[in-house]
């Protein structure tokens, strides 16, 4: 059947919202296919705002490698603001997409990337103005399979009921596999319906597909087992991961925004995966090995991306940039490529012992020179080395004062707050950091005009990392925290008017703790917080706690299990967690040693995990498991050509 756009719809009800211009559709480098002369169409959501969605690397990803290929078109689909949905529910215009403003529901395939767990409301919203049905057991051959992946998947159970599959780990060859699985099957026929379907993509052991497993739960509330509820089904689904970055120079054609977003720069992601071992992350837990893209590589996305999108900003992506074995080249190498042009190129947030100046000056030789990032995360030496973050006080003064003689007037250093075994005294001794940082940098620049701001985050535990047994601080315990420690900035008369202090409540936490530790009895949570109203938990301004430990309460009232058992309990090894079936590769012994390592280090002992990337394999399990291994430089390859732009 021919599929109508909505956009006549649209167009009338657009001029009375809020940014219609996110509606719109039609950004440079965007792409519309022809409906008809595709077999497979995928319908891909950020679930944020567009401002936050567009920008998004691995959408950004999919949608290229997808319509690159014959006969497959993707669109885009972002969460719509309060007002338009208002408007949407009163016209009954469908959840639509951007680019070709077609129905949701008339995709083969809906794709949801989540790279937080507080973005699973506005899924549901999302399948609800689709007019898809939230329950995935009651869907038809008319309904798209509904697919979840980024970072949040790798414990898919808070959100089994809603989902037809889940993929863990790298999308890109992710996709291509499922939608040549989905061509063959409805080329012949649609046999065996949506169960037909459903059962090919698990049987490749790289798609989870909750409704074949079942769980069954101790009486104390915790789980008994989790297993497969028919034949073929595999006891444990693998991450993907993908191998050798320069095959893969995504995104080539990388969307211009038509309206403002939170980033309004071109990435290039110059490395995946990150073995410094810090336990409380799991975004350099499951994206091991590290795979480094290479020089030239860079180089060439950089050149094509710039020409492609008119950025004057590259940004170098990765979990720990300044990591890579060439960032001085890749630094150079572009700063002279760029010369005389306005062409800035940017780093996030930089390990205070992998930087130093002349890396800093390169990056900012042809553009401007903005604030630089720390983290050091833990405010004490004891801290740091519960979370295996070796960065001594003395790097961090060394670095700031380097910093801060080098002309650069702005410093953030970034923490967390509620860490295991943390005290008030590790906490407080972010204030002494944070003045030690100021005294260095007047005396190092000779001026009072110097800043340093104080971020801080709530600690929360997340699957897959060696603190994923550990009791999480309640929002009491956080909140009380931060104000003696605000209250201890605001007090030093010669230093506090310098140190900027931001931090967030410690409430959101408790329920993105609450999700990302979560089971399935989490789902009936999630979606009476969603029939009460919540949209954008992700956001200040839309979020509620009271709606969120109410909605728990009710959902949860016949269960031997609250908010705080999901939340402030501490886990033993041999508890079944959640996601226990879900392999990321990671050991899970080895995990627990390292957890058993944090606590001793709270009282002098335990150990330190170096990076692998310098030192042997210290047997985390990843690359044998996942027949995978560490690729890094140096290559000995300089950036070429040197033509000035």
């Amino acid at each position: 059947m021919p599929v109508e756009s909505v956009f006549p719809q649209l167009e009338a009800v657009l001029p009375g919202v809020q940014k219609p211009i996110q509606y719109i559709g039609g950004e440079l480098n965007s792409t519309v296919k022809d409906w008809d002369a595709c077999d497979v169409r995928w319908a891909l959501m950020y679930p944020d705002a567009y401002e936050v969605g567009l920008p998004n690397q691995g959408v950004m990803i999919l949608y290229e490698v997808l319509n690159e290929r014959e006969g497959v078109l993707a669109e885009r689909t972002y969460a719509v603001w309060p007002d338009m949905e208002k408007v949407m529910r009163e016209q009954k215009i469908p959840q639509f997409t951007v680019d070709a403003h077609r129905p949701v529901k008339d995709f083969d395939l809906f794709g949801v990337s989540f790279s937080t767990e507080l973005g699973y409301t506005n899924m549901l919203n999302a399948l609800d103005l689709a007019g898809i049905p939230l329950a995935a057991a009651e869907r038809t051959l008319e309904h798209p399979v509904v697919i979840a992946g980024g970072h949040a998947a790798f414990n898919p159970e808070p959100i089994a009921e809603f989902i037809d599959a889940a993929v863990v780990g790298d999308g890109e060859g992710a996709v291509l596999a499922i939608t040549d699985i989905v061509r063959a099957w409805k080329a012949e026929g649609r046999p065996g319906g949506r169960e037909e379907l459903l059962m090919r993509l698990a049987r490749t052991g790289n798609v989870y597909v909750p409704g074949f497993y079942d769980v069954d739960y101790l009486p104390d509330g915790r789980i008994r087992r989790v297993a497969p509820n028919r034949h073929g089904v595999p006891f444990r689904v693998a991450k993907h991961t993908v191998m050798d970055l320069d095959e893969w120079p995504y995104p080539k054609q990388p969307l211009v925004p038509l309206a403002e977003t939170v980033h309004e720069r071109m990435s290039v992601e110059i490395f995946r995966g990150c073995t410094r071992g810090c336990r409380f992350c799991q975004a350099g837990m499951i994206t091991r090995p590290v795979r480094e893209r290479s020089i030239t590589g860079i180089g060439e996305m950089v050149e094509a991306g710039l020409a492609a999108t008119g950025y004057e900003e590259v940004g170098l992506l990765s979990l720990s940039s300044a990591d890579h074995t060439e960032i001085a080249e890749v630094a150079k190498g572009l700063a002279d490529r760029y010369e005389g042009t306005n062409t800035s190129l940017s780093l996030p947030s930089t390990r205070v012992d992998a930087f130093n100046i002349d890396l800093a000056n390169e990056l900012s030789r042809n553009g401007r020179r903005s604030g630089l990032t720390f983290a050091p995360e833990g405010g004490s030496e004891r801290m740091r080395k519960v979370i295996n973050k070796m960065v001594t006080e003395e790097d961090l003064i060394r670095t700031v004062t380097a910093a801060y003689g080098a002309g650069w007037r702005q410093v953030k250093l970034y923490f967390m707050c509620g860490l295991p075994t943390e005290t008030d005294e590790d906490v407080l001794q972010i204030a002494d950091l944070a003045r030690k940082v100021i005294k260095a940098g007047r005396e190092a620049s000779g001026t009072r005009d110097i800043r340093c701001t104080v971020s801080i985050g709530g600690f929360v535990p997340k699957p897959h990392t060696p603190f994923q047994w550990a009791a999480q601080l309640d929002a009491e315990g956080t909140d009380a925290r931060l104000v003696k420690l605000r209250d201890a900035i605001r007090a030093d008369k010669n230093y506090g008017k310098a140190i900027g202090f931001r931090y967030h409540d410690g409430k959101p936490g408790v329920i993105e703790g609450l999700l990302s530790r979560g089971d399935r009895r989490v789902g009936k949570v999630i979606r009476e917080v969603w029939e009460r109203g919540g949209r954008f938990d992700g956001w200040s301004e839309h979020f509620s706690y009271q709606r969120w430990a109410d909605a728990t309460a009710a959902a949860l009232a016949d269960t031997p299990v609250d908010l705080a058992w999901y939340t402030v309990r501490e886990r033993e090894y041999n508890e079944v967690l959640p996601w226990d079936h879900i392999d990321s590769g990671l050991d899970r012994d080895w995990l627990w040693e390292d957890w058993q390592d944090a606590l001793e280090a709270a009282e002098g002992g335990g150990n330190e995990v170096e990076d692998c990337r310098w030192t042997p394999c210290y047997d985390c399990g990843v690359c044998p498991q996942m027949g995978t291994e560490i690729q890094v430089g140096p290559t000995g390859v300089k950036l070429l050509p040197l033509t000035v732009v």
